[in-house]
């Protein structure tokens, strides 16, 4: 069985902090990983439920966007806040969750993470772009249980 803690490097969780900090110079949306073994419900449910349990919903702008990967289960979910999902059209993430899938179809954990990140942040940017005003609401840290 595998243990969260070792679906991902330390080095490869820099790496991903790294590319979170560089997605959210350019836009004011805020990104969160959050990791977890098993998922045995609807993973946009979970997902859902992360997003809360982490106040990714008190983000002045309600556009906080969470990756949720469950590592055993072999599900991954992207939830967006109501300022986003309110705006943006319904299949928004599409293009973010192909990318991400197939990364992962390939054992390319860290690269899929990153290059979903950095997508999101691309997408984020028409709608919630950066400005000097701008202030990192959320913690850039992988949080995992």
């Amino acid at each position: 069985m595998k243990k969260v803690e070792a679906f991902l490097s330390l080095t490869e969780e820099q790496e991903i902090i790294s590319a979170i900090r560089t997605a959210e110079k350019t836009t004011s949306g805020e990104i969160r990983i959050h990791l977890e073994t098993y998922c045995d419900v609807d993973v946009m449910l979970r997902a859902k439920e992360v997003f809360h349990f982490l106040k990714m919903d008190t983000t002045k702008l309600a556009n906080g966007v969470l990756l949720y990967i469950a590592t055993d289960s072999q599900k991954f979910a992207i939830y967006g806040g109501a300022g986003i999902n309110n705006i943006v059209p319904n299949d928004f993430w599409k293009s973010t969750k192909d990318i991400i899938q197939q990364e992962f179809r390939k054992d390319n954990f860290k690269q899929g993470i990153i290059s979903g990140i950095h997508l999101a942040g691309q997408q984020l940017q028409a709608y919630f772009p950066w400005d000097d005003t701008d202030q990192n609401e959320l913690p850039d840290l992988i949080s995992k249980s």
